[in-house]
Formats: C-alpha cells, sequence, structure tokens
C-alpha cells in the first residue's frame, strides 16, 4: 500500500512523517534536516530555492525572499495589514481581494497566492520524501492551527493539490500533538495544549472520548513566538550598534537580515548556554573605514529583553 505523508506546514519550519510498522518515523530532507525552514526565494536569474537555500540568502535578497506565507493563507488583503508590516517583501491585493505575494522574477513582477507559495514548500517535500522512501507520494494529511477558519483550512488543501497532493484529511495540530503522546489511547478527559512555534503561541482545550477529540476551545497569540525572541535580540543589536557607532542599521536590508540571523543563532545558544558572542564582520562601512559587531550577550541579558 502506498504511503501516506504526514505534514506539519509551519510558520517558520516544516516537518514530514511516515508510518513505519505502526509508528511515525520523521523523514529527513535533501540536506539531511528533520525540518525545512518554510522559506521560497527568487534569484535575480529566475532561479526558484526553497527551504535552507532560500533562507541561506535571505541576507542579500530580503524583497524576493517569502517566508511566514502560513499568516496570509485564505485571508483578505483587508485583514492582514499588520503582518504585511512584519515582511520585507510586498503584500498585494488580488482582484477577489485575497492578499498576494508580488516578487521579481528575471526583471519582470511577478504575483503568487499563499497557497501557490505553500505548495512549492510543499513539492519539495514531497520529492525529498520520494527519493528517501524510492516510491511516489500522492497522498497527505496535512496539520493547522486549531483556530483555521475554512477558508484557511481550503487554502491548505489547495496548497497540496496544487503539489500534486491528494489531501486526505486536515488535521488540528493539538489533536495531532495529543495523537502522538498517545493521549487516544486514555479514559475519557479534558486535555491542554500549549503550543509555542516561530510565529504564533497557542492553547487548544481538547475532550477526549472513544478515541475521538473534540476542540472544546482555542486562543492564543497568532503574533507572538520564536520570531518575537529573536526580534528583541536583533533590536538590542541595532540600538547598541547605533550606540557605540552613531550607524543606524534600520534603513540597510542586508546588514538586517544578517542580524536577524546571529539574533537566532544567540537565542538557540543561551538556552544551553549561559554566554554567546555576537560576531558580525563587516556590517558596514562609512567614512572611516568598514565597521564589524562583536558583542557578549548573556542568558539574563536574553531574559531581561524578552
Amino acid at each position: 500500500m502506498a504511503k501516506v505523508l504526514g505534514i506539519d506546514l509551519g510558520t517558520t519550519n516544516s516537518c514530514m512523517s511516515v508510518m513505519e510498522g505502526g509508528d511515525p518515523v520523521v523523514l529527513e530532507n535533501s540536506e539531511g534536516a528533520r525540518t525545512t525552514p518554510s522559506v521560497v526565494a527568487f534569484t535575480k536569474n529566475g532561479e526558484r530555492l526553497v527551504g535552507q537555500a532560500a533562507k541561506r540568502q535571505a541576507v542579500t535578497n530580503p524583497q524576493n525572499t517569502v517566508f511566514s506565507i502560513k499568516r496570509f493563507m485564505g485571508r483578505k488583503f483587508d485583514e492582514v495589514h499588520e503582518e504585511e508590516h512584519r515582511v520585507p517583501y510586498k503584500v498585494v491585493k488580488a482582484a477577489n481581494g485575497d492578499a498576494h505575494v508580488q516578487v521579481e522574477v528575471n526583471g519582470q513582477k511577478k504575483t503568487f497566492s499563499p497557497p501557490e507559495i505553500s505548495a512549492m514548500i510543499l513539492s519539495k517535500m514531497k520529492a525529498d520524501a520520494e527519493a528517501k522512501l524510492g516510491e511516489k507520494i500522492t497522498q497527505a494529511v496535512v496539520t493547522v492551527p486549531a483556530y483555521f477558519n475554512d477558508s484557511q483550512r481550503n487554502a491548505t488543501k489547495d496548497a497540496g493539490k496544487i503539489a500534486g497532493l491528494e489531501v486526505l484529511r486536515i488535521i488540528n495540530e493539538p489533536t495531532a500533538a495529543s495523537l502522538a503522546y498517545g493521549l487516544d489511547k486514555k479514559k475519557d478527559e479534558k486535555i491542554a495544549v500549549y503550543d509555542l512555534g516561530g510565529g504564533t503561541f497557542d492553547i487548544s482545550v481538547l475532550e477526549i472520548g472513544d478515541g475521538v477529540f473534540e476542540v472544546k476551545a482555542t486562543n492564543g497569540d497568532t503574533h507572538l513566538g520564536g520570531d518575537d525572541w529573536d526580534a528583541k535580540v536583533m533590536d538590542w543589536i541595532v540600538s547598541e550598534f547605533k550606540k557605540d557607532s552613531g550607524i543606524d542599521l534600520t534603513k540597510q536590508p542586508d546588514a538586517i537580515q544578517r542580524i536577524k540571523e546571529e539574533a537566532e543563532k544567540a537565542k538557540i545558544a543561551l538556552s544551553s548556554s549561559q554566554e554567546y558572542e555576537i560576531n558580525l564582520p563587516f556590517i558596514t562601512a562609512d567614512a572611516s573605514g568598514p565597521k564589524h559587531i562583536q558583542k557578549k550577550v548573556t542568558r539574563s541579558k536574553l531574559e531581561q529583553l524578552t
């Protein structure tokens, strides 16, 4: 029987797995990683990059590097003004009122719908899974936040269809987490599932009975996640550099992208270490020559900032 791919299509990263002998097994992508950055980029020569390759070049190509597309799935342009201001790429209003993204490909402006961008991520995951398993994959189960409405769920299904996947079922993320912990085997009970992701933080209360999950309530902050921790560290680095050099880096997208990546590294390192050294040579230059950032940040400083 052909395998069905289980996909967690996340705001920041995505993950895929298949069932092997009754147990879920996470599949590594072509780079050997268990997660794939949910990032799509279009290079100056018209090449399309997905995942780690796209994330890696975001420093030099911020306007044509699309991330956090999940925030725009199934939503109207008039609903996403806050999200629009948080991304360096252009968000435009489609003829039907939906939010689409606009990038430059081979010198031409090109517009994509969020399901089309998501489909590019799903296509890579599908291809990587097929290469890993040595067989064709045509069906998938995809998770979505419990608070996603019908429009957002349908947009997720559309993304699967564009990627050549029949989406057998859309499953709520907290339900998937509960299944992973075998909570469907327990007696009737109510459980709370907290999900702190890259871009969102939510809680869902589920009622389980006879192996059936019912979402009783869901709440959270759709603008609180790991990205926000990164942003706090990034703002601190920028303000410290301005204090030391008098140079404001906020108008330099290339520099900001490098600082963003370094801020994420600092956050991750400080989860297990007490101190991290930020090291960004040649971040900018002025009349006196090139400028570098070299600064220590401690875990207590991270806690104070966030």
